[in-house]
């Protein structure tokens, strides 16, 4: 079995790698949009442009040629984390926020999440994440705020 790994990459560089990360990321929102009854999340309408022109830093989770799941994150903001529906429940969301928190300089760290993703709030909150607030970003569309202080 061939271990799973997680490095910093440049989407903006390799457009192959953007297209699986962008696959990856629409598959990772298709589930949370069918968890909260909701299809507008934004990230997952990005397109290869958007994603490649996100001010963020970039980790991937491969086992072997086989992306996994990514992340992004900015300063002190966890932007995003997906992980492919047939990889859930592998601890790959763990380790890629494992691998972010590492990197994050900042005292406080913080994420939102679909209100109703159950199993990203469990996640984050596994983790010490402590829930902030709920915001509607978009009419009937909800986040849950989360944040972390080391």
């Amino acid at each position: 079995m061939v271990a799973i790994e997680i490095v910093g990459v440049d989407p903006a560089a390799d457009l192959g790698l953007a297209e699986k990360i962008l696959a990856v990321q629409k598959s990772s929102y298709a589930v949370e949009a069918r968890l909260i009854g909701d299809n507008r999340i934004p990230l997952l309408h990005e397109s290869v442009d958007d994603l490649c022109a996100a001010q963020v830093h970039w980790l991937v989770a491969r086992e072997g040629d086989e992306m996994l799941g990514a992340a992004a994150w900015s300063e002190a903001e966890i932007d995003r984390v997906v992980v492919a529906p047939h990889a859930h429940r592998r601890g790959i969301g763990r380790g890629l926020v494992d691998v972010m928190l590492d990197s994050i300089v900042g005292q406080r760290v913080q994420v939102a999440t679909g209100r109703d993703n159950a199993p990203a709030r469990r996640l984050y909150e596994s983790l010490g994440f402590v829930h902030t607030e709920d915001q509607e970003v978009l009419p009937g569309l909800w986040l849950a705020r989360y944040e972390l202080v080391r």
